[in-house]
């Protein structure tokens, strides 16, 4: 059994499901995978220029990965392709024990605790990896 605390808030970000579904015409997407556990999530991708216009998954995951890309879902929108991957690394810093990103990516603050987890820490990055590698075909 898992000593992670799923908090209120980690179980209702999950729940929520933003973002999720597929996009009808998306300009990239890419399905990651964690052998490891199961956890698939697919992202689309709608760019206009070299910024997200629109992002949906499809996620069959741990909650952790479903929060992850919940959190996604809902503020990724807006930002930049630069930002994405500025996003991914401050994951991983928070993962690694740093602080949690700020502004509209604070949410991620509610999987902090996984840097106690090291096993657990790509459920939180599958759904980033998915969204950079989706990036990576434009």
């Amino acid at each position: 059994m898992s000593d992670l605390p799923y908090s209120t808030d980690l179980l209702r970000l999950a729940a929520e499901a933003h973002g999720a579904g597929r996009l009808p015409q998306p300009c990239l997407s890419h399905t990651e995978a964690n052998p490891v556990c199961g956890d698939k999530t697919t992202v689309d991708l709608h760019l206009v220029g070299d910024h997200i216009d629109a992002m949906a998954h499809d996620t069959r995951a741990c909650v952790l990965t479903q929060a992850s890309a919940s959190i996604l879902g809902q503020a990724l929108a807006g930002h930049s392709l630069a930002e994405l991957t500025a996003l991914r690394e401050a994951v991983a810093a928070m993962l690694a024990g740093g602080p949690a990103p700020d502004g509209g990516f604070a949410a991620f603050g509610v999987l902090a605790d996984v840097a106690r987890h090291p096993a657990r820490h790509r459920c939180v990055l599958l759904p980033l990896d998915a969204a950079i590698k989706a990036a990576e075909g434009s």
